[in-house]
């Protein structure tokens, strides 16, 4: 086990300072922000009996935590550095070019940003090829998954990067071009784009949309991503017979896929439809009921 810094602790870089507690790592913090300190220490008490429920390793204890008023006093012996400031590009560029400066040359600078590319970010570092994306999915202290971007796969600053991940107990990807939005939240962006349409068009409401993926293809997509689900969707011909037979069917879908326009009609018609799916409960209970439910769902996927 080693030492992790996490940079900024807001949502993003609390659940970051819970998961290598877990995992039984020293972790410092910094966050200029008044107030940061204890909100971070609130929530790690309140979301440790579900690191516990996720399963501790040997050394693990809440007490690893420090939080460090400057910079430099959180990175002091960290051989991984995870930022996670607010969404501003000039704040990133910033922030990475002091800790390019304060930290040793081997030590791996990680962004989490969701909306700029590494290469924007390290454009004021002195060492760039050691400057790379680290985006987890939210929440990143559950959901396994990592966003690696910044050189080509081979590069040994990345080599490294998805070794310390697989190392922190996270399933990194590669990714080998640099685009907004990344992997993840593109793949993610395209289902909320046809949604958005869909509700545009009258086709259906809110409630409806959101019971047909958490009904319909979400249980699927968790054990399994969209070209292993349409390999079993070829029947005994797997992948091959699909593209062949039913890839033509596929095109013409694509063909009359929306692209809509977020108008404040649109925009009211979610939000309405929302509050009434949520009926009155707040965004702490609904956050934990999905929790739960990511817990669960992990648990099988795992096994």
């Amino acid at each position: 086990m080693g030492r992790v810094a996490i940079i900024g602790t807001g949502l993003i870089g609390g659940g970051w300072v819970l998961h290598f507690l877990r995992m039984g790592w020293d972790v410092s913090a910094h966050d200029p922000a008044e107030g940061a300190e204890a909100r971070l220490r609130d929530m790690v008490a309140r979301d440790w009996p579900m690191m516990e429920r996720m399963g501790l390793a040997l050394p693990a204890t809440r007490e690893r935590l420090t939080f460090h008023g400057s910079l430099a006093g959180a990175l002091e012996g960290a051989e991984a550095v995870l930022e996670c400031a607010p969404e501003r590009l000039d704040v990133k560029q910033a922030l990475f070019e002091e800790m390019d400066a304060i930290a040793p040359p081997e030590v791996l600078l990680f962004s989490c940003t969701s909306s700029f590319t590494i290469s924007e970010i390290r454009q004021r570092a002195r060492h760039p090829e050691r400057c790379l994306l680290g985006h987890p999915f939210n929440p990143p202290h559950i959901l396994p998954l990592v966003e690696v971007a910044g050189g080509p796969r081979d590069s040994e600053p990345v080599q490294r990067a998805m070794a310390f991940w697989e190392a922190a107990g996270k399933v990194p990807v590669h990714l080998r071009k640099e685009l907004p939005g990344h992997l993840v939240n593109r793949l993610t962006a395209a289902l909320f784009r046809e949604a958005v349409h869909l509700i545009a068009e009258d086709v259906a409401d809110v409630e409806d949309i959101d019971k047909a993926i958490a009904f319909g293809p979400g249980p699927r997509l968790a054990l399994a991503g969209p070209f292993m689900n349409y390999h079993l969707g070829g029947g005994a011909g797997g992948i091959e017979h699909y593209m062949r037979h039913l890839g033509p069917s596929q095109v013409a879908r694509w063909k009359s896929l929306g692209d809509p326009d977020l108008t404040d009609e649109v925009a009211e018609k979610i939000i309405e439809g929302v509050k009434r799916e949520v009926a009155g409960r707040d965004i702490a209970e609904l956050a934990a009921e999905r929790d739960e439910g990511l817990l669960r769902l992990l648990e099988i996927v795992r096994k």
